[in-house]
């Protein structure tokens, strides 16, 4: 039968009359959907049943009616993105993905929550087949649906900028659900304030808007006007009214299909459907509380719920076979005829641009191209330049070889040297100013003052695979963005971060932008490379190894100039030894009396003191430690060539806390370290003051000597 909208009504009040092909298989489907949500939890003991069952007709719909997806390929280039932003709610996902024929069968249903199971209690980049990226840390999936959008518009520019917007194979559109809880989280305001400065019209948003979270009725700390925030933005918005004014409820399939056609038909803004839902409906004594948020329903409501929905009471997973086999076929056909539709594009596509497509082939391959480390620029020996600096010259100069690389900063180009000279800025056309030139199709990010917003939408650019992402900040300001960097670690996706201003080194600004803890901290999140290289030839080679190594890595860059030594043939050692982590820098003859270990700007105070303890007759060997991460990754035979068991005394010297360097330097070490916040001054002032310097670098080699003795 068809279903017609009487009373969906548009942001400019007028109704909209538009028909929905909808049948009692349709109806059954749903129903299926919203039994299973109850049955996993209930099984589990633990979970979040009640927006998945309320939320089981728009999924349903949009997987359904809307998307366009090829079951039997889940990284289809053509494919529409979905974005389950409130990711506890993850069998909203699941279940379309087991009634779809998308990857889950009944039994992954059964397991939610459960090790092992392809339906953890969160929706799992690279874990399940067709889930996008890893949610479920509220609001964060918003900026990640930002940053697919982003990825789609730059994607579309790299490979068919003649083709207008919304005609290339490369469009495809970005579907996300949230709810109250990420609509209060400050990064969903962040990305969707960028999402809107950036006109994304390719990007819809269904905000679940059911008035409950934990703590039961959000008016305690929620009594917004969402709509009005999302229009400020520059956004498309509509509501769809499930729940009337005289509190009848209504699941108006039609009313929200119409919405979502015309959020998909906004190709100049953004799109959010307000829907009012009542969260867990219909399950008497649970519906519309916080109850049924994030615990199972318990045998009265489970049982109450199938009697409301007309199903057996005492039956657990009882699946609707013949819609459920409906609703695979449905998808299954929709995906032939995308997928047919679409390869007809991309093969006359190829054709006509066999560079590009060359191109396309090489970035799919997770391949650089041949010979492009040529590119990589360098630095004259003996004199003194900043790694910030260094780390910028290096970015201009690998440009035009990798032109899936792209970035920006948050508000911080100039002083992060995140800009890539003569390339245009990411943004419409319309939004230039006087100091950034750009267009839709640019290459220069500009993520304004939003840190967490900036990391979480460049998780986004990184899971759709076919670009480079970078995004800089001052590393003090890395704990704006900690959230998203530990998911990127989690998801090992590859992020670059540039950090800069790095230490006590900042100077003037004082203790409120001089990290002191951050290298510690940042260190100690599993699968996360923090990279701080000692000059400007360190800083070349540590791109290098990020590029080619395709997992998240933080460069950990200085304000102040640092030397660049003189290297090769009886000086320092080469800085390709940078990919190893850490790498013997200036050895002594023979075996060493103390190992000096230092990491960046430190490195320069490590030689100086190597210089005094050899003319005090003291056998010292300098080891530079870019990064901690790789040298645990090389074979314990390199690692035993740098650091030898048996030379117990070691001094590492770090502006930070020394909490992580304590396994390197062993019981006998001593670490020179600032153990406080920071001072406003000078640079070198600092420097003296909280004694990172020669004196008491050499002064601990002395003491862990003694120590070593004993």
């Amino acid at each position: 039968m068809e279903t017609d909208t009487p009373h969906w009504r548009g942001p400019s009040g007028l109704e909209a009359e538009v028909t929905l092909k909808w049948d009692q298989l349709d109806d059954r489907a749903v129903t299926t959907a919203k039994i299973l949500s109850a049955d996993a939890v209930e099984k589990v003991g633990s979970g979040h049943p009640g927006a998945a069952i309320s939320l089981a007709p728009a999924a349903y719909l949009l997987y359904q009616r809307h998307m366009h997806i090829d079951p039997a390929d889940d990284r289809w280039l053509g494919r529409d993105r979905f974005v389950l932003s409130a990711g506890h709610s993850s069998l909203t996902q699941y279940i379309q993905l087991y009634m779809g024929g998308l990857g889950l069968e009944l039994s992954d249903i059964e397991s939610l929550r459960t090790f092992g199971a392809l339906t953890p209690a969160h929706p799992e980049y690279g874990h399940t087949k067709h889930v996008e990226i890893t949610t479920g840390p509220l609001g964060t999936g918003i900026a990640a649906a930002v940053g697919f959008a982003m990825s789609a518009r730059r994607t579309h520019g790299m490979f068919d900028p003649e083709t207008p917007l919304g005609e290339s194979i490369f469009d495809h559109h970005v579907y996300a659900i949230a709810g109250d809880g990420c609509l209060q989280e400050g990064v969903a305001s962040e990305a969707a304030s960028l999402a809107g400065t950036q006109k994304l019209g390719n990007l819809t948003l269904i905000y679940d808007d059911n008035h409950i979270s934990i703590e039961d009725d959000t008016s305690i700390a929620f009594d917004e006007d969402v709509l009005a925030r999302f229009e400020a933005y520059g956004w498309h918005v509509q509501r769809v009214q499930w729940l009337a004014d005289n509190g009848d409820y209504t699941e108006d399939v039609a009313a929200l299909d119409a919405a979502i056609k015309t959020a998909r038909e906004e190709t100049e803004r953004p799109s959010i459907i307000a829907l009012r839902t009542i969260i867990g409906w219909p399950t008497p004594g649970k519906q519309d509380t916080g109850g049924i948020h994030g615990s199972k329903l318990g045998s009265d409501a489970l049982r109450g719920l199938k009697e409301a929905l007309g199903a057996d009471p005492d039956a657990m997973f009882d699946v609707d076979v013949e819609a459920v086999e409906a609703a695979r076929a449905n998808m299954a056909e929709r995906g032939r005829t995308f997928r047919a539709e679409w390869d007809e594009r991309y093969n006359a596509w190829r054709a006509a641009n066999p560079e590009r497509a060359e191109l396309l082939d090489r970035v799919l391959e997770h391949r650089l191209p041949e010979g492009w480390e040529e590119s990589l620029p360098t630095f004259e020996e003996g004199t003194s330049i900043a790694t910030r600096a260094a780390s910028g010259q290096v970015l201009n100069a690998i440009a035009d070889v990798l032109p899936e690389l792209w970035g920006g900063s948050a508000d911080l180009a100039g002083s992060n040297n995140t800009f890539m000279k003569g390339h245009p800025s990411f943004i419409p056309e319309e939004k230039s100013s006087k100091a950034f030139q750009g267009n839709a199709f640019g290459r220069n990010l500009h993520f304004g003052v939003r840190e967490f917003a900036m990391g979480a939408t460049m998780n986004g650019i990184a899971a759709d695979g076919l670009t480079r992402v970078y995004g800089g900040t001052f590393f003090v300001f890395s704990d704006f963005m900690r959230g998203a960097v530990r998911l990127a670690a989690l998801m090992d996706l590859p992020v670059t971060y540039v950090w800069t201003h790095d230490s006590i080194g900042v100077g003037e600004d004082g203790p409120t932008h001089q990290p002191v803890e951050h290298l510690a901290s940042y260190r100690a999140i599993p699968n996360l490379a923090v990279v701080r290289p000692a000059d400007a030839a360190e800083t070349a080679q540590a791109w290098k190894a990020i590029l080619e190594q395709r997992h998240p890595a933080a460069l950990v860059l200085s304000r102040q100039n640092l030397p660049n030594p003189v290297r090769g043939e009886g000086a320092f050692a080469s800085a390709t030894n940078v990919a190893k982590g850490a790498y013997v820098l200036s050895d002594c003859e023979g075996t060493p009396d103390v190992i000096l270990l230092a990491s960046g700007s430190e490195v320069q105070i490590a030689v100086e003191a190597q210089k005094t303890l050899t003319e005090e007759g003291i056998a010292a060997r300098v080891v530079s430690v870019p990064c901690m991460e790789w040298f645990d990754e090389q074979s314990a035979e390199y690692r035993e060539s740098v650091l030898p068991a048996a030379v117990r005394a070691r001094v590492s010297v770090e502006a930070g806390i020394a909490l992580s360097w304590h396994r390197l330097v062993g019981d006998a070490g001593r670490c020179v370290s600032i153990e406080s916040f920071g001072a406003p001054g000078a640079a070198d002032e600092l420097f003296a003051h909280f004694g990172i310097d020669t004196a008491h670098v050499v002064a601990a080699a002395k003491e862990s000597l003694e120590a070593a003795r004993v």
